[in-house]
């Protein structure tokens, strides 16, 4: 039986498959600035400051150089990785990217349905504009993980995290880099903030003990609802003994996103959460931070396999994910592309990219001289 990359090939040469949206991610993105509307296109695809550090996201993949090796029987390959007990069929999961419905009406519920189709784990935001309970919904016995931004008012934080457990979710993720808005120009610019127009806060107004706080259904006041979230939304105020609070809420597993320091990583270890996102956000928090692939081997080495490591922040082909793997990450995050092929097709556009990127994988790890994750190490990279 054909591996999954070469099905890809030869139901597209045969034209048994079309191509509905651009293949590369270069063109990817420039048909998403072409279709969409400059606010929400430059929402997605912008970052912090000057943008350096997003576009060294990127580049910083091009100084680890893989190194084939031939004559390698690699006819036949895995993809599979097993993760907090569960196996996934990939070793590649869709980042939680808010406010989706500025690309797409269905948003979130688009790509829960392409995510639960190509059998890839959705990590849904806090930031949805559809609830976690409507994306599980859509998703049925899929993986999906829930993405927590941690409210001002820990009551909300708890009651989110205590329903994403209720509703089917298998992990907890933690983004920790995002106490507050960094400074994007182009949103700047724009003037352009779309939960101030009750986009991105399905989560809120569906949460009970956010309406609580309410004098009235948000949907009699609207605008009473956007404003509490405006004000509870961050909280800078965080250390790393409130970790236990949410420990307290939850039997399932949590990982911390954001984390760059190995120190931060060891920190991490010691207070007991279950795994690490190595991550810059994509450059759209703090501009000038070093791109997430170059942090991976300090945080690896730090960690010492004490618990899984994962990475997102520049990921856009095959190749990219083969050396983060290869550096020691358990698996991978994809955000912006399936943002574009959302934004161009659906989440028929988003299972194309999925389909277009775990191909690319497979087809690079059986050239490399490879026949499943396991296999990866740093052996395979030189350091150009």
């Amino acid at each position: 039986m054909m591996s999954f990359g070469n099905q890809v090939q030869l139901k597209v040469y045969q034209q048994i498959e079309k191509n509905i949206i651009p293949v590369s991610y270069e063109e990817l993105e420039a048909k998403a600035k072409e279709v969409l509307d400059a606010k929400p296109f430059y929402y997605v695809a912008a970052s912090a400051g000057a943008e350096v550090t997003a576009v060294q996201n990127n580049r910083a993949f091009d100084k680890w150089q893989i190194v084939p090796r031939m004559l390698c029987d690699t006819s036949s390959r895995d993809l599979s990785i097993e993760l907090f007990g569960k196996k996934l069929s990939y070793p590649v999961l869709l980042a939680p990217v808010g406010v989706q419905s500025i690309v797409h009406p269905d948003g979130e519920l688009a790509t829960a349905r392409a995510a639960a189709a190509m059998d890839v784990p959705f990590i849904a935001s806090t930031a949805s504009t559809y609830s976690l309970e409507k994306i599980a919904d859509t998703m049925g016995d899929s993986p999906r993980w829930y993405q927590l931004y941690w409210s001002g008012d820990h009551e909300v934080a708890a009651s989110m995290v205590k329903r994403a457990e209720a509703a089917g979710y298998d992990a907890i993720v933690i983004t920790l880099d995002t106490s507050m808005m960094g400074w994007r120009e182009k949103d700047i610019e724009h003037a352009y903030l779309p939960f101030l127009e009750a986009q991105g806060i399905g989560n809120y107004l569906e949460d009970p003990v956010f309406c609580s706080r309410l004098a009235c259904p948000p949907q009699e006041d609207m605008q009473a609802a956007i404003m509490l979230w405006a004000s509870i939304f961050g909280n800078p105020a965080l250390t790393w003994k409130d970790l236990d609070f949410i420990k307290q809420q939850t039997s399932l597993p949590i990982l911390l996103k954001g984390i760059l320091h190995p120190d931060d990583a060891k920190l991490a270890v010691e207070h007991g959460v279950d795994g690490i996102i190595v991550s810059n956000h994509g450059g759209r928090q703090v501009d000038g931070a070093i791109p997430a692939i170059d942090a991976l081997p300090d945080i690896v080495e730090a960690v010492h396999g004490q618990v899984p490591i994962l990475m997102d922040s520049g990921i856009r082909r095959g190749s990219d994910i083969l050396k983060a793997l290869s550096l020691g990450a358990k698996a991978v995050l994809i955000g912006r592309p399936y943002m574009y092929g959302l934004a161009l097709a659906g989440d028929e556009g988003v299972k194309q990219v999925l389909r277009n990127m775990i191909a690319d994988f497979d087809l690079t790890l059986a050239l490399s001289g490879k026949r499943s994750v396991q296999e990866l190490n740093r052996e395979l990279l030189k350091k150009g």
